[in-house]
């Protein structure tokens, strides 16, 4: 069985391992509930299991293990291994006021995995199969717990289909994850992002229903209910079961890079390029810091990376239209060998920790916004973040383009400190609003969670009032991942007070 990946070490472990947020009044698990969800199924409340599920792969979490902390233990973590399993657990928790939070690779930034108010934690690691592929359609019918490198292994040598899905994350991520989270794949130009590829969904909601959405391809059955589960972070429902679109393996690959004088040289050639039909799997542009930090440049010029794979036809059109939008925005051809470089090491978080274990504040913040937007979005953001004391770096790349616009990823430093928290709640503050103001939204692929969920009712506005009133609804008790996404966490039974920031 896969298993999530623990993001560092705790330091100085002892046990119990000590707590972040502290319990809040009432947080009770009695031992008759837990031997309630042990005749369920097998259910954990050993103390090791249950820091490791307190936490995902938020920077700050990481931080907090090298003071030998989790963020905040559930009361017990359930393994269901079917969806009858989960809709009991689900039942036990709704009709007890329990907190539930679903997790399966914790491979999130955002702390969208942290049981902020204890309770249970449902792991769907063992809901990991490919249950059924329509060879025909090419649908594939999966459970939520199926890890990306096994899941992309069978379909490829089983099937000799791919979905084209591989998020930074793909070795520690699951479908579910994916899903919930509203992921990005590296080749998302192509095959597009998460939600492009789900066909429905079957969820288990608060009072044990189970809803199986998704139709005959773009229909109109009304408003889209996919849509709505797709990015609600485990807030609305428990994903047991996905079907996604896939596609035939590729029968040839191409590669190119180009070099830019500046960064808007580089979007103007990603905008022009897609909007004139080219969408290679990867057109990653990097400005003058991150190419020379990532690709060994003389820290003057922006590297732009692409790569792209399917029919030889198409990819060779394909090629051939980012190529002549390249030069005619100033790019002078680049070594090719750098995309080679980038598919060796577009995976590796070893810095991430070692930055981490040394006391370093490092994170990263990615957002979208039309094109019009992305030349302000680069300059206001770094100034932002440069602008906060002990700030030491504030990279960017663009890595995901569409016809209306692109993501733009940014990577920020800053000194040790002793007042680690603050400082990080300063930076987040200085590039999350800097980003918003000009014209970006709130995340592009990592969600919001627990860090950026104080920043959806600015992104949001009155729509936030919609997103309350349908978790109102579906969770009248408030028992799925609460605190999360900016959503009030009290529930009409429970007072619960916001433990972040």
């Amino acid at each position: 069985m896969t298993q999530a990946t623990d993001p560092i070490e705790f330091v100085g472990l002892a046990s119990p391992i000590q707590e972040r947020f502290a319990q809040q009044p009432n947080e009770t698990l009695s031992i008759s509930l837990i031997e309630e969800l042990a005749a369920i199924c097998d259910t954990s409340t050993d103390d090791q299991d249950l820091a490791d599920h307190g936490r995902d792969w938020w920077p700050l979490a990481m931080h907090w293990a090298m003071q030998g902390k989790t963020p905040r233990k559930p009361h017990a973590v359930c393994r269901p291994t079917s969806t009858e399993q989960v809709v009991s657990i689900v039942q036990l928790c709704n009709n007890n006021r329990i907190p539930l939070t679903v997790s399966a690779g914790r491979s999130g930034v955002c702390g969208a995995a942290i049981p902020v108010y204890g309770g249970v934690v449902l792991d769907t690691c063992l809901l990991a199969s490919i249950v059924s592929v329509d060879r025909i359609s090419g649908v594939i019918e999966v459970l939520p717990g199926m890890f990306g490198p096994d899941f992309e292994n069978e379909l490829r040598d089983m099937y000799g289909v791919t979905v084209g899905h591989f998020p930074q994350s793909f070795d520690i991520s699951t479908v579910g994850g994916w899903v919930a989270c509203r992921g990005a794949g590296q080749y998302s130009t192509r095959y597009g992002k998460i939600e492009d590829m789900v066909v429905g969904l079957e969820v288990v909601l608060a009072n044990g229903t189970v809803v199986r959405t998704g139709t005959a391809p773009a229909g109109a059955n009304g408003p889209d209910l996919t849509s709505l589960f797709v990015g609600s972070e485990g807030t609305l429902g428990v994903i047991t079961r996905v079907w996604l679109r896939s596609h035939p393996l590729p029968t040839t690959q191409q590669r190119a890079a180009y070099l830019f004088p500046s960064f808007v040289d580089g979007i103007n050639t990603c905008r022009t390029a897609v909007q004139h039909g080219a969408t290679p799997a990867v057109l990653r542009l990097y400005d003058a810091d991150e190419s020379k930090r990532s690709h060994g440049t003389d820290g003057k010029q922006c590297t732009l990376l692409v790569l792209d794979e399917g029919d030889e036809r198409i990819v060779s059109a394909t090629l051939s239209i980012v190529h002549d939008a390249a030069m005619a925005h100033g790019a002078q051809v680049g070594d090719v060998d750098l995309v080679e470089n980038w598919m060796h090491h577009r995976n590796n978080t070893s810095g991430l920790q070692e930055a981490t274990r040394r006391g370093f504040i490092v994170d990263t913040m990615e957002v979208a916004a039309q094109w019009s937007s992305l030349e302000a979005i680069f300059a206001n953001v770094r100034a932002s973040l440069m602008a906060v004391e002990g700030a030491l770096s504030a990279t960017c790349h663009l890595s995901h383009s569409y016809l209306d616009g692109a993501c733009l990823y940014f990577t920020f430093a800053a000194k040790p400190t002793p007042e680690f928290e603050e400082r990080y709640v300063q930076l987040w503050n200085a590039c999350q609003r800097a980003a918003l103001n000009a014209g970006a939204n709130v995340s592009h692929h990592h969600g919001a969670g627990l860090n950026r969920g104080r920043f959806l009712p600015e992104s949001l506005g009155a729509g936030m009032g919609v997103l309350q009133s349908i978790k109102n609804t579906l969770d009248p008790h408030n028992i799925f991942n609460p605190g999360k996404l900016g959503l009030n966490p009290d529930s009409d039974t429970t007072k619960r007070n916001s433990v972040w920031p």
